[in-house]
């Protein structure tokens, strides 16, 4: 289990809604606690706009950082801005999010001045608390080389002219309709193609993409992906037309294509059938989408 502990000056608002919201949703997968350098007591407008989302914070108190023994803490969460975050033993993992205080005095701020700025800190709060929830038990995933990805452009000139700039190189090559930046420091295989009016699908260069070393690491994303329940678009195989390559097809949640895939040996290239159709290789994965 992740021990994490949200941490800022007063632990009176910002990270007693961080500690309520993480309890929630973060369940059983952390234990989480929060603390302050300055401790104060909980202010009722937390408890209020915390109440507003079905989460009651009332029995939470405010605690000092000095009664946590930060050897047993996985992750600390800052939430100072302005103020000085309180100072952490070196090597302790840390995210800072620099969410501004609600609770600073301001004596011309009505009630519904203070209750938006309580619930805009509580909803921020919650928006990166759900994707710190999604990267808890995140698996490992695949050995990367290489990393490609492709956009469209209105006018091709202008955007070689751009991106030579901006990556500091001449495309390797180019053609009427693309062309691509190697930038092997960066592991990055990066291509425009042209925006003519064609459809773009998966066997066109509009996708993203990362290499991997042999077909085996192929076989092995397939294998992480389904454990992870990644959308196969098309399992492994090789393909010969084109470039012959070890592919994989995923799709990300958003329906964009992503292929990880590896390059052909010289004795891969031996193999090749007459027909040159595509070789699943991974025994009883779908050919429905091949």
């Amino acid at each position: 289990m992740t021990h994490i502990l949200f941490l800022c000056v007063a632990n009176s608002a910002r990270s007693q809604m961080a500690e309520g919201i993480a309890r929630q949703i973060l369940g059983d997968k952390a234990e989480v606690s929060s603390a302050g350098s300055q401790p104060k007591p909980v202010v009722a407008c937390a408890v209020d706009a915390m109440a507003e989302i079905g989460i009651d914070i009332s029995r939470q108190t405010s605690k000092s950082v000095d009664e946590i023994d930060l050897s047993r803490i996985d992750l600390v969460v800052t939430l100072c801005t302005d103020e000085v975050c309180p100072i952490l033993p070196s090597g302790t993992r840390r995210l800072h999010w620099p969410i501004a205080d609600p609770g600073i005095p301001d004596p011309s701020a009505t009630a519904k001045d203070r209750r938006v700025r309580f619930a805009a800190a509580r909803d921020q709060l919650k928006a990166r608390i759900e994707i710190l929830e999604r990267l808890l038990d995140v698996p490992a995933g695949p050995t990367a080389q290489e990393f490609h990805a492709s956009i469209r452009v209105a006018s091709l000139p202008d955007s070689v002219r751009f991106y030579a700039w901006l990556l500091g190189v001449w495309p390797k090559e180019w053609t009427h309709r693309y062309a691509t930046f190697i930038r092997p420091d960066l592991k990055l295989n990066f291509v425009l193609l042209v925006s003519d009016g064609k459809p773009l699908h998966h066997d066109t260069l509009y996708h993203a993409g990362i290499e991997v070393a042999d077909k085996q690491r192929v076989v092995d994303a397939y294998e992480r992906a389904c454990h992870f329940g990644a959308h196969i678009e098309k399992p492994p195989r090789t393909t010969w037309k084109g470039t012959p390559l070890h592919e994989l097809w995923l799709k990300d949640p958003d329906g964009n294509l992503i292929e990880v895939y590896a390059r052909l040996t010289a004795a891969d290239l031996s193999g090749k059938p007459a027909d040159e159709a595509p070789v699943l290789l991974v025994r009883g994965s779908s050919s429905k989408q091949v």
